[in-house]
């Protein structure tokens, strides 16, 4: 049976993505701008990321030190969620890039509600605007309701957590390169990437080592 046009660009464009996230980290970090993550009744339009390397001189990574049960789906394949706990109170979520056995995954920091807003609110009550519903990694996995249990789920599939391309393409000019937030290696890298301008974006903050007295 032949498919619709819309059923066609749709697989076409879901190709596309797949061959991206199996490409080179930082590309795909930026591709990842402007797609669209569903979970739990809800879809947030990402519109901020971070990159982070494996093995190869990326200290900020959580493979850096090599393989581990923890970081395990981060060496691929890519497409796959590498969801982590972190401050003993939140989830983040990361799409897993590159090519097999060479961990690479992009964080998802920041997202716009697109779908399912009222059950964006009742997930988040105590949050008063809407543009700060998913901005920050732990408040969109919140908003998402994303927990370990989303952890090596495949984002091209049609399983509970998806992840689909940009509804309209993303301008280049409108993106923007910066230092990542809050790592404690390698923090000048430009391996942020978000949208220029865009409300949802998280509030950049500098790490600042403890002085020990």
């Amino acid at each position: 049976m032949d498919l619709a046009p819309d059923d066609r660009a749709a697989d076409a464009g879901l190709t596309e993505l797949a061959d991206l996230l199996a490409g080179p980290l930082l590309p795909a970090a930026r591709g990842l701008l402007g797609c669209r993550l569903t979970a739990a009744g809800v879809t947030v339009r990402i519109t901020e990321v971070e990159a982070y390397a494996g093995t190869a001189g990326d200290p900020a990574s959580h493979a850096h030190r090599g393989r581990t049960p923890r970081n395990a789906v981060m060496f691929g394949p890519a497409g796959y969620a590498y969801v982590y706990f972190t401050y003993g109170m939140h989830w983040c979520v990361n799409v897993v890039t590159g090519d097999e056995g060479e961990a690479a995954a992009v964080l998802l920091r920041a997202g716009a509600v697109v779908d399912g807003l009222d059950t964006a609110r009742e997930r988040r009550p105590a949050v008063r605007r809407d543009v700060d519903l998913a901005r920050g990694p732990a408040r969109l996995c919140a908003t998402l309701g994303i927990d370990r249990a989303a952890y090596g789920a495949y984002l091209l599939g049609d399983g509970p957590v998806r992840l689909r391309p940009p509804v309209e393409p993303v301008p280049p000019a409108s993106v923007v390169a910066g230092p990542r937030v809050g790592v404690t290696g390698a923090h000048d890298l430009p391996w942020r990437f978000w949208l220029d301008g865009d409300p949802t974006v998280s509030a950049y903050r500098r790490h600042v080592p403890r002085v020990r007295r």
